[in-house]
Formats: structure tokens, C-alpha cells, sequence
């Protein structure tokens, strides 16, 4: 019987472990590519949503997928829409299904890569402590934004690079094509509650800082990091469903109510099945932190 029970453990664990593996190897959705307007094209699948514009001689990429296999993906969709090489990247933010996949591109391109000051922080932690999250060193941004607003020519393209606050992480850069009134907003946006990595020095005050900002620009299309392009208005919905959202959590927190109460009061799960904690669950710990 011993011996069974052992056989019997050794199988579980090696499904389980298997199981593990297959589950981490598995195919991300292929990359898709959509026009959205002249010289603008989203990129979805494959990780993160990238934007695509394609400048006088050379292509600007904004997000740079998640694994090797969607960066080589998302670099062969680009060779399909020009022959103008890809010379510039910028990371809205350092989480790995938007920077991780530039391993994909071939090597020896010479990039710029554009981020805020404290993405590249975050790229440079993780890395520190083994880079499963951060593509190799030689993929760091070596262009960095400093001050809140930005603006620069990239092959003919204007554009400004926004930080506002922290918010969804640390280093958050929206970047805003005022000719084409559209905003790369990485995962700012998307549908449902705002994402906030509080491990990343997130903000749920800072995102409503962030996005009340965006909203106020001259834009009327916005590429989310996981959702579909969305409009000014759905912006305005979402910035106004936070606000909300965020005062009754604080009117709560003042009346002393835990954090399944609050959970409760608000019609959700206290047992939260997410990969990361919910916006409800950050703002609580936001606003009762010592």
C-alpha cells in the first residue's frame, strides 16, 4: 500500500506539474492587425494591444507584446503594412506583456526605446532579481520622459508623452498623436474597473488624476492595453464610474467597515478570483494604509 500511495503521489505531482508547464508554454492569440486611420493601425493579440503609426521613414511601435514568438509576430505584421523599418518603441508601462516581446525583433536594430523614468526603474528591479518579467538589458529604454508632458517630432509624427501620476503603475506614459486624435493609453484603459498594481507603486487617486486628463485632449479614439478601442466618451464613462466607485469605498472606509464589508455593500465576491487584486481591494488598502 505504501508504495502505491507513493506511485499514486508521483503521478499527481507530475500531471500537476506538467500541467504547470504546458499552461506557461501555451500560445498567446495571434497577432491581428486593423487599420484605424491613415498611417495608424492597432496591433491586438499576442499581449498587450500595440499601436502601430508609420512615420516620413520609419515606423514608431507603441507596446511591444508579451513573449519572443508575438514580438517576431507583431515585427512580421509591420513588414506587411510597410517597407519603412521600425526605429522607435515606447513602453507605456513595464508590466512584461508590453515590453517583454521585443526579444522578437531581430537583432542589431538600434531602437530607440522610449519610457518613463520610473518604468524603467521597474524594468531594471526585475531584472535585478532574475528579469522574468523584462526582456534582456539590451532592450532597456535609453530614451527616458522626466516631466509630465513631453512633446516631440518622431519622422514627422507630433506627439506628446503624458505622466501625469502614478496609477495603473509607477511609470505609466499615455502617449497623445494630436493629427490623429488618438491616445495609446496602455492599461489605463479598459472595460470594467481600473487596474491598479499597488506592487508597482499604483494609484487609484492618481488614475483618476491621470485619466481626467486624458479626456480633456482633442482625441476621439483611445487604444486600450486589453480591451477594444474605445471612444472620448466611453473614457469619460469609465473616469466617471472610478470617481464614483472610489467615494463610496472612502465614505465606507470612514465608517469603519472592513473590507468585506465594503466588498458586501458594493454587490461583489469577497473572495475575489482575479489574478490581481481588484480595484476595490487596492483603493481599501490605499486609503487605510498607516
Amino acid at each position: 500500500m505504501p508504495n502505491r500511495l507513493a506511485g499514486l503521489f508521483a503521478t499527481v505531482t507530475a500531471v500537476a506539474f506538467f500541467g504547470t508547464l504546458a499552461s506557461a508554454q501555451a500560445p498567446f492569440p495571434p497577432v491581428t492587425v486593423k487599420k484605424l486611420k491613415d498611417n495608424v493601425y492597432v496591433a491586438e493579440g499576442g499581449g498587450g494591444t500595440s499601436t502601430i503609426v508609420i512615420g516620413q521613414n520609419s515606423v514608431i511601435v507603441v507596446d511591444g507584446k508579451n513573449r519572443e514568438p508575438d514580438g517576431k509576430q507583431l515585427f512580421e505584421e509591420v513588414g506587411k503594412l510597410t517597407n519603412k523599418p521600425i526605429r522607435t518603441v515606447i513602453f507605456t508601462h513595464s508590466d512584461p506583456d508590453h515590453v517583454r516581446g521585443l526579444t522578437g525583433f531581430p537583432k542589431g536594430m538600434h531602437l530607440t526605446i522610449i519610457a518613463h523614468e520610473n518604468d524603467k526603474k521597474e524594468i531594471e528591479e526585475d531584472l535585478a532579481k532574475g528579469g522574468q518579467q523584462s526582456p534582456p538589458r539590451e532592450y532597456l529604454p535609453n530614451k527616458i520622459v522626466t516631466q509630465e508632458r513631453e512633446n516631440m517630432t518622431i519622422e514627422g509624427v507630433k506627439m506628446t508623452l503624458i505622466h501625469v501620476a502614478n496609477a495603473h503603475t509607477s511609470g505609466d506614459l499615455a502617449v497623445y498623436f494630436p493629427d490623429y486624435k488618438l491616445i495609446a493609453s496602455g492599461d489605463l484603459l479598459a472595460d470594467g474597473d481600473p487596474g491598479i498594481h499597488l506592487f508597482k507603486n499604483g494609484s487609484s487617486e492618481g488614475w483618476i488624476k491621470f485619466v481626467s486628463a486624458l479626456v480633456d485632449l482633442d482625441a476621439d479614439t483611445y487604444v486600450r492595453g486589453h480591451a477594444a478601442v474605445g471612444t472620448r466618451e466611453q473614457a469619460r464613462q469609465a473616469l466617471a464610474n472610478a470617481i464614483a466607485k472610489r467615494g463610496k469605498i472612502a465614505d465606507l472606509v470612514k465608517q469603519g467597515k472592513s473590507l468585506d464589508e465594503i466588498k458586501q455593500a458594493l454587490g461583489e465576491p469577497v473572495k475575489a478570483a482575479g489574478r490581481f487584486e481588484t480595484f476595490t481591494e487596492t483603493t481599501y488598502q490605499e486609503l487605510t494604509k498607516k
